[in-house]
């Protein structure tokens, strides 16, 4: 896991927003916050660890590679104590045991965004660490990584959403806002961020999905009639399940999201396909696996994420675990 904490260093008392993440796309924006004006500081585990305490950090991207090399990482929360905001990373099976890991950095006025997939992740965290330390977020972009410490951006899209559940534009949430803007990163203040929410995890149930299942990236899916409506009616079913659950989406969102595929590079694929190329363990529990539990709880059809989900299940634990 990895956790990145920035501090703004215009405040007079210490702002460390402290990312929580297994290292994929939560290390990727172009500009990171430490270029900022913020001091960033990681909690890691095992070789990204060593790596960052060794190395630093390497970007390779397509908007221009980045190098960090002295930066402040550590296995202990303990170590950085209370901070502003955690950028909150890990993958899905890891929020319950992460949440109550980062308990030395959440004092009464920190915030806690969760850059995750899925729409659970925020109810995890409210439940382990209360309802008022809690943005909700998404970022848009699409990286792996290529080794220990260096991180591989692929196509130009590189943009964080977040928010308060009440759709005030909170103080914290301006305060990040700004600090996003002096790094040079894509950013903005949802007015719902829970719609915000729903309608990435519709784009990413149908991208992940459909991917990971036909292992071809979204070119040729896009292209042939048949894995085209079969991504389609995939995220038809997403937004099917959110109306039932009342999420403000467009009846229509599924073809708003299938024309956004359509711009998007012929290469570009999801994590999850990329976790099963490397026999890395599936969120797909959190993803299709998700969308059949909550719309057979409404009353939705899911047949489509269904077949997903009953596919990929037996990739989901890994090649370490099958």
């Amino acid at each position: 896991m990895n956790v990145y904490s920035i501090t703004d260093k215009r405040r007079k008392r210490a702002n460390a927003n402290r990312g929580h993440g297994n290292g994929r796309r939560r290390r990727i924006f172009r500009h990171p916050p430490a270029l900022g004006g913020c001091d960033v500081a990681f909690i890691a585990r095992g070789k990204q660890l060593d790596a960052i305490r060794q190395r630093g950090l390497k970007v390779e991207s397509t908007l221009g590679d980045l190098e960090l090399p002295a930066l402040r990482a550590t296995d202990d929360p303990a170590d950085i104590g209370p901070v502003d905001l955690v950028l909150f990373s890990v993958k899905l099976w890891d929020t319950d045991a992460a949440a109550k890991a980062i308990a030395p950095l959440v004092g009464r006025d920190t915030a806690v965004l969760s850059l995750q997939n899925g729409v659970r992740k925020d109810d995890i965290l409210r439940d382990v660490l209360g309802e008022g330390a809690v943005i909700g977020g998404v970022c848009y972009i699409a990286a792996q990584i290529a080794e220990a410490g260096v991180i591989r951006h692929s196509g130009t899209m590189q943009k964080v959403v977040f928010g308060e559940y009440d759709g005030a534009r909170s103080r914290r949430s301006e305060a990040f806002l700004d600090a996003c803007r002096r790094a040079g990163i894509d950013a903005e203040i949802s007015a719902d961020i829970r719609r915000t929410t729903w309608e990435k995890f519709v784009f990413l149930v149908g991208l992940s999905g459909a991917t990971t299942c036909m292992r071809k990236s979204i070119g040729p899916i896009r292209e042939n009639l048949q894995t085209r409506a079969f991504l389609r009616d995939t995220m038809a079913e997403v937004v099917a399940v959110g109306l039932a659950q009342g999420v403000h989406l467009a009846e229509d969102f599924a073809d708003n999201r299938l024309a956004f595929c359509d711009s998007l590079p012929a290469t570009m694929t999801s994590s999850m396909h990329n976790d099963l190329e490397r026999g890395s363990r599936l969120e797909v529990d959190g993803l299709s696996g998700d969308v059949v539990d909550r719309g057979r709880a409404a009353g939705v059809p899911t047949p489509v994420n269904r077949a997903i989900h009953d596919i990929l299940i037996l990739h989901a634990a890994g090649l370490a675990q099958t």
